[in-house]
């Protein structure tokens, strides 16, 4: 069976945006959830409702609620990564924090180049200020290009702009972004079921932990310390999700011309596929964050029901119409005999493909110099 891999997220912004508020956010709401956390610049990271548990190196920290944070030039990268996928750190997740001058294309290039078996790419996560946008994009013109490659985009201190400014700012990303997730935030309080899934809590005895605080009303605050008058589970942000479930096996083509066809706003994709006759030896698992798609096939688990049980989150989407886009990928009775190659489209996204006959992967258009090829 495949091992388990960790997602990697790019969180990028410029300064100001948000990133540490969000990054804070993420760690207080982890619920479970082991976060290896790789910034830029530690001195700017402030997480004021933690206590450091112990120090690890001039450079790394461990944090009380297991979380795991590195101070890293970007060049460090690929050795951060080794030490934080090592089995014996037990991180679920790990988020890079771009500096507020970060090219954050590079970041991802670097991320989808490690031939670090463990990670998987988790999406360039892009925080905006909605106060100082317009400024911002004068600034720094690179604004545009980030948001048109970034998975998801955070438009932050939402609640800081009267509606119809807020309106005019979340029109004008809507129309830089390529296909991307817009959502809104106050204080980066986003629902982290949007970037990763948390662990249940395990039954604890004696000392609250940070999450367990967070939860009972006690809020974890801004990066300059100001409280957050709400408390962690009214988030600001909503996101639909559908759950969809066949018996029988999905058609490869007809589910690869359905994800070639996702609509804006679907952030994740995850779960597993059965393509019945076309593969019946193997269930392929798919992890999907915005353009990003990668199939690994494994052999079907022993006594494990065969089917199709997937899981798509995103933010404005269409839910009935995607259960219905779903529903068409289903085999029919009728289809007889799978043809020869109909799975080319999948093994297009499955790492390592050995099959020479097989399409390049190319999930980004490849005319677009400025986008990386995410393989």
């Amino acid at each position: 069976m495949s091992q388990q891999q960790i997602p990697v997220i790019v969180l990028a912004g410029f300064l100001g945006a948000g990133k540490t508020t969000l990054l804070n956010h993420l760690l207080h709401s982890s619920r479970g959830s082991r976060i290896g956390a790789v910034v830029n610049d530690f001195g700017s990271i402030e997480i004021d409702a933690m206590a450091v548990a112990g120090q690890l190196g001039d450079s790394t920290v461990s944090l009380g609620n297991g979380c795991l944070c590195c101070a890293v030039d970007v060049s460090e990268l690929d050795t951060y990564l080794e030490r934080l996928t090592r089995p014996s750190a037990r991180i679920d997740i790990i988020v890079i924090e771009a500096s507020g001058l970060a090219e954050p294309q590079e970041l991802v290039r670097m991320v989808l180049a490690s031939e670090n078996p463990r990670i998987v790419y988790g999406g360039l996560v892009e925080v905006v200020d909605a106060v100082e946008f317009a400024a911002t994009r004068l600034r720094h013109p690179e604004l545009d290009r980030h948001l048109r490659i970034a998975d998801l985009v955070v438009v932050n201190k939402a609640d800081r702009v009267p509606g119809e400014e807020l309106r005019r700012v979340l029109d004008t990303v809507a129309s830089l972004v390529d296909r991307a997730a817009v959502v809104t935030a106050d204080f980066g309080r986003i629902d982290p079921e949007l970037l990763f899934d948390r662990k249940a809590v395990e039954e604890r005895v004696g000392q609250l932990s940070f999450d367990d605080l967070a939860l009972s009303g006690s809020s974890p605050g801004d990066a300059d310390g100001t409280a957050h008058p709400h408390a962690p589970e009214h988030l600001h942000t909503a996101y639909e999700t559908v759950s969809f479930r066949a018996a029988g096996g999905l058609h490869p083509r007809r589910l690869m011309d359905f994800l070639d066809s996702r609509p804006e706003g679907l952030y994740r994709i995850k779960g597993h596929v059965d393509f019945g006759a076309a593969d019946p030896d193997h269930r392929y698992t798919v992890h999907s964050v915005g353009r990003f798609l990668r199939f690994s096939p494994e052999p079907w688990p022993a006594g494990d029901a065969r089917g199709t049980r997937l899981v798509l989150i995103g933010s404005g989407i269409d839910t009935t119409a995607l259960e219905a886009g779903l529903d068409r990928c289903r085999t029919l009775p009728d289809e007889g005999t799978p043809e020869e190659h109909t799975m080319w489209g999948v093994l297009r996204y499955v790492p390592g493909q050995d099959d020479p006959d097989a399409p390049a992967d190319h999930p980004y258009p490849a005319e677009d110099p400025e986008v990386p090829d995410r393989v």
